[in-house]
């Protein structure tokens, strides 16, 4: 996003005064005033932090006649994550990797963190006026919200304290949050602390925000691909979410009943983001990510169906290359991956209760490597037929 932003704005002779690009990993920057750095995903830790320090240092002095671009994408709330004045590093961590195993889909994630981010909620947007400000995102959220996307730097914010409070309550996370994160909420509603900024402050009069690409994007790529290898395609329009192992028997069923159906080759497509809940086990699933707790358990169904399900095979990946904590993007399962996941000695069924997919799987050699793709447009699941 940054390589072409710079290349755009070369040809129109405008000049590029400084800027900070944020990306999982180093790499070299797109332009000799553009600070490179590393931010930490999906926790943020001493990388993200230090970026939160230097986006603070570019932001600061803008002047009207100024244009910001803010080039924005899925995993920006970890990367460039770093808590608000008030609020100890610690306890930023370990709000997120409650959360990271809590099930809540993204939205509701990203509602309660971004309380808590020094750049979330449209604090990035305070502190860049009066520029003027181009948010340019590529959505990995339902419905391409603008609030929700790397928790919303530059929108404002759609929730309140007490809306925080209670959702945290219903998903009976409220009392794991530590408690200087609950004391803080209190004091928002209580307004001795200051709520996140709405859509009635100044600063967003200075704001043109718009996503620029999505996973319907991504789809259709991957329909057109498909065509060319002259496979019929169909994309399903529901999106993907829920838990990911019971997304993953419905997909296999879904494709068996397919193949019985008709004796064409062809793929079905589905995009979206699904989720994995510990329970009341805390921090990230390290033994695995949601795409190959989605594959371990369609495997477990394509391999109990037998003869049924011969002729398919299920791809789960990140669009970012990226599946959870876990070196693998996803997998690529049939009706044999059970079957050898046993073979090499470990329990497959076990696995998939412990939330233990990464290792299974590997033991079948059904990973797909990780990989950098440069976006992140959730996830995609392409079931060959």
């Amino acid at each position: 996003m940054a390589a072409a932003a710079v290349r755009s704005l070369q040809r129109d002779m405008h000049s590029i005064i400084g800027g900070v690009i944020v990306a999982p990993d180093d790499a070299p920057s797109a332009y000799p005033t553009l600070a490179s750095m590393r931010g930490d995903h999906p926790v943020p830790g001493r990388h993200s932090f230090e970026a939160a320090v230097r986006i603070g240092e570019v932001a600061a002095g803008r002047r009207g006649t100024d244009i910001a671009i803010v080039l924005l994408s899925g995993g920006a709330s970890a990367l460039i994550g770093a808590p608000v004045r008030g609020v100890a590093e610690s306890d930023f961590v370990a709000l997120h990797e409650l959360l990271l195993g809590s099930g809540l889909d993204i939205a509701a994630m990203n509602s309660v963190r971004k309380r808590f981010s020094r750049w979330s909620a449209g604090r990035l947007a305070l502190a860049l006026a009066p520029a003027a400000t181009y948010c340019l995102a590529i959505s990995d959220v339902a419905a391409d919200d603008m609030s929700v996307i790397g928790s919303g730097p530059c929108v404002p914010d759609k929730t309140t304290a007490k809306e925080v409070r209670e959702l945290l309550e219903r998903a009976a996370l409220f009392e794991r949050v530590p408690q200087a994160l609950r004391d803080y909420l209190g004091g928002v509603s209580r307004g001795t602390t200051p709520e996140t900024p709405t859509v009635a402050h100044p600063a967003f009069a200075h704001i043109t925000a718009r996503v620029i690409g999505n996973n319907a994007i991504a789809l259709d790529g991957v329909a057109a691909s498909a065509r060319d290898h002259g496979l019929e395609s169909r994309i399903l329009p529901v999106r993907l979410e829920g838990d990911a192992s019971a997304a993953g028997e419905a997909i296999a069923r879904m494709l068996i009943a397919s193949r019985a159906a008709s004796s064409a080759s062809g793929i079905v497509v589905w995009g979206g983001e699904t989720t994995v809940t510990l329970g009341a086990k805390s921090g990230a699933p390290a033994g695995g990510g949601r795409c190959q707790e989605l594959a371990l358990a369609a495997a477990r169904v394509l391999h109990d169906a037998g003869t049924a399900a011969e002729g398919i095979t299920l791809l789960a990946a990140g669009t970012d290359g990226r599946d959870g904590p876990t070196d693998a993007a996803g997998a690529v399962v049939d009706s044999t991956t059970w079957s050898a996941i046993s073979a090499a000695g470990r329990d497959p069924a076990r696995a998939l209760a412990a939330h233990e997919s990464h290792g299974a799987l590997a033991a079948a050699n059904a990973l797909i490597p990780r990989r950098e793709t440069g976006t992140n447009v959730n996830d995609v699941v392409i079931g060959l037929v």
